[in-house]
């Protein structure tokens, strides 16, 4: 199991010392550093024991480097609390215990260093004053260990206390794809540009394409290294160094993150819950400026307060809406801080809800806070997240890919989460669409009521047209997930495909009795005057002879007979009985059989079979190209087997 260890508090409690007595690394490797005697940036150690192994970021302490400090405590598994024993409790001491508690770690140990500039009674007395400060906390009853960097008394002790504490950590979830935030980019001579940070979440291989975010940028690992030694892969919770070709150094900044390609995405509003500071001096507000620390980047933002008062006071929980100035990854499940603009002090912290939201109307708050409710309890990755995240697109649906981004879920983990939800019945499955059960149902009762308000409107009409159909329920809805709202009602039986037609079962498109006969008077027309059919105006003209049907009523009627399956429409102003045409294919076909060569038939030899002028055999001929009985071949056709 490989841990990272973040060391937490003020400046010059002796940090870095404490490191170096523990692994024999001097973390503090700027120049800067090394003249005025502080910790600036990140510094990096490794602790290792046989196969136990630790890996440690030393963090600056001082007040003017908190946001560095936030750049490797994001992805550290433990901590330790640093108090030096002459001063006590101070100012980042409490800002760094608060930033650690927000980032929900959950394990470490507490080190009283400098005991050798401290009386005995005054050491005491910090260590009551340590644990004070922690109370209620997760380091409420953890070990609290004296350390004196003179001799390096103590380190011994630690040392075997944060062996014993990989024990107590849970492993990090292998569900998550590929995700490493950067913390530092430089170039090497010969290699090029080189990144470091600690592995979040998943594998990376030697020749890995990976994606570099938000950038989506596509770059390729040309080699890799954890804690320093050349490997052919890192893991969850290593240190790693990577050497990435498809791209300049300079291109890359703290904050970016390499991850697998197609897994987060960029965005800049999140749907997060968020804890506010009982030591803040005043409430969190909507539209309230802040510096927001993802992982390893630092962006500034505006924050939308969720509840009725929209503000969550000091000590308080609640759900936000972060709007971000600028793009961050999404990152579903992440911890974050929230620090004042100015003057920069940490106020509130939380956790990623639904990393690609939108802005909502204030109608929808409501409803939006239960998906919120839910997503905090049952987490992002569960089941009922899933669900909930298909349930927020309503009869839209969502792809498989938006929803894997929604996630951060590798595609496997993905995929056996969609296939418990459709074995629960809450999801449905349309190609790469996804649509929750409770959305399907409605627009499955959206299509009913539109084709039967069409009926009622249209006794006569057969049916409502397909894409009408679509085009009334929504321009949202893709074709996938209509097709399935479609079948499934067909399948029941509750309404009937005809053709291009939609109509509900029971529509039987009701006739009058003048209706009905000018149905018969047309049919029977086109029947006893074949081949040598009328045109529709004149038969439509001789139907309605002497009854109260108008023209536009005898056309409907006619589209009865077509969805019937008693007529058929060969060109705009050419209709056939079916019978007739079925007779007339019959004998094409009989005639490739036995007389034509090479199934070839011309114009001459179809007006004599079908009996009719070449006013009729043009717009039959392509009418049978049409359905694929006859294939043109220059001036003639190929009858199709």
């Amino acid at each position: 199991m490989n841990i990272i260890i973040g060391t937490a508090g003020h400046i010059d409690h002796g940090k870095t010392s404490l490191v170096r007595a523990l692994t024999g690394v001097d973390a503090d490797r700027l120049p800067e550093e090394k003249k005025r005697g502080i910790t600036i940036d990140l510094g990096f150690a490794e602790l290792a024991e046989g196969k136990r192994r630790i890996g440690f970021v030393d963090v600056p302490g001082h007040e003017r480097f908190v946001k560095n400090m936030l750049a490797g405590a994001s992805g550290i598994d433990a901590v330790v609390l640093v108090v030096a024993a002459d001063e006590g409790v101070m100012p980042q001491t409490r800002e760094h215990f608060d930033i650690c508690r927000l980032l929900g770690i959950k394990n470490g140990i507490i080190a009283i260093t400098k005991t050798d500039l401290a009386e005995e009674e005054f050491t005491e007395l910090v260590e009551s004053e340590v644990e004070e400060l922690v109370a209620g906390s997760f380091l409420e009853g953890a070990p609290v260990l004296r350390f004196s960097a003179k001799d390096e008394t103590g380190a011994d002790e630690i040392r075997e206390a944060l062996f014993a504490l990989i024990k107590k950590l849970e492993a990090r979830s292998k569900a998550i794809s590929i995700r490493l935030p950067i913390d530092r980019c430089f170039s090497v001579k010969g290699f090029g540009a080189v990144i470091t940070g600690t592995l979040a979440s998943g594998e990376i291989a030697n020749g890995a394409e990976l994606e570099l975010m938000p950038e989506r940028r596509t770059v390729r690992v040309r080699g890799v290294q954890t804690h320093g030694r050349e490997a052919e892969r890192a893991y969850a919770g290593q240190r790693t160094a990577l050497n990435l070709g498809g791209i300049d150094h300079s291109e890359i900044t703290r904050g970016m993150v390499l991850a697998e390609p197609g897994a987060f995405a960029e965005t800049q509003v999140l749907d997060c819950e968020v804890e506010v500071l009982k030591t803040s001096e005043r409430p969190l507000r909507s539209r309230q400026r802040v510096r927001a620390h993802f992982g390893t980047v630092e962006v500034l933002a505006r924050i939308d307060v969720l509840n009725e008062e929209r503000r969550i006071e000091p000590g308080e929980k609640g759900y936000v809406q972060i709007r971000t100035e600028t793009a961050v990854t999404g990152v579903p499940g992440e911890r974050f801080i929230l620090r004042q603009y100015s003057p920069q002090i940490t106020v509130a912290g939380g956790v990623v809800l639904d990393a690609l939201a939108r802005k909502r109307k204030r109608a929808e708050r409501d409803a939006r806070l239960g998906v919120l409710e839910t997503l905090s309890e049952k987490g992002p990755h569960s089941l009922d997240g899933l669900v909930l995240f298909v349930e927020a697109e309503s009869v839209g649906g969502i792809e498989s890919s938006e929803l894997r981004k929604r996630t951060g879920l590798k595609q496997h983990e993905l995929a056996k989460l969609v296939s418990n939800a459709k074995a629960a019945k809450s999801i449905s499955e349309a190609g790469s669409w996804l649509i929750s059960n409770t959305s399907l149902g409605e627009l499955k009762q959206r299509l009913i009521d539109m084709v039967l308000a069409h009926h009622k409107a249209e006794p006569l009409a057969p049916g409502l047209a397909r894409g009408t159909l679509q085009e009334k329920a929504g321009r949202g809805i893709p074709n996938e997930i209509f097709r399935l709202a479609l079948e499934e009602l067909a399948a029941d039986g509750t309404l009937k495909l005809l053709g291009e037609n939609v109509a509900h079962q029971e529509h039987k498109g009701a006739l009058s009795a003048e209706e009905e006969t000018v149905k018969d008077r047309i049919f029977n027309l086109y029947v006893s005057s074949y081949p040598q059919l009328p045109g529709l105006s004149e038969a439509l003209e001789s139907s309605i002879s002497g009854t109260g049907v108008d023209a536009k009523s005898a056309r409907r009627i006619l589209q009865l007979l077509i969805s019937d399956g008693k007529m058929v429409k060969v060109s705009e102003d050419f209709f056939v009985p079916k019978d007739s045409l079925d007779k007339l294919i019959a004998e094409v076909r009989n005639f490739a059989e036995t007389k034509a060569e090479n199934r070839l038939i011309g114009v001459p030899e179809f007006k004599e079979i079908a009996g009719v002028s070449r006013k009729y055999a043009i717009p039959f001929l392509e009418y049978l190209d049409g359905i694929g009985v006859t294939r043109r071949a220059g001036e003639k056709r190929i009858v199709m087997r």
